[in-house]
């Protein structure tokens, strides 16, 4: 199942205006109310997307749990 790319550019440019903002040594940084939805969605989007990836690891860690290997071990007669 081949998940679609996450668009994070809502993200990158929130982190570089707090970045121009901070090199500016402005005091506050204003978000009109649709940046801050994309940016809200977007987030959003992105922790779902890892709490999804880390269900995945979940369950296939717990299945290869009821993994037997078996070792043999001859004493190191065949040297």
């Amino acid at each position: 199942m081949d998940k679609p790319p996450l668009n994070t550019v809502a993200i990158e440019q929130f982190i570089n205006a707090v970045k121009g903002a901070e090199a500016s040594r402005a005091k506050e940084l204003k978000l009109d109310l649709q940046t801050a939805k994309n940016l809200a969605f977007t987030l959003g989007i992105v922790m779902s997307r890892l709490n999804g990836n880390l269900e995945e690891l979940i369950q296939k860690q717990n299945s290869n749990a009821d993994e037997v290997i078996e070792v043999k071990m001859d004493g190191g007669n065949s040297w």
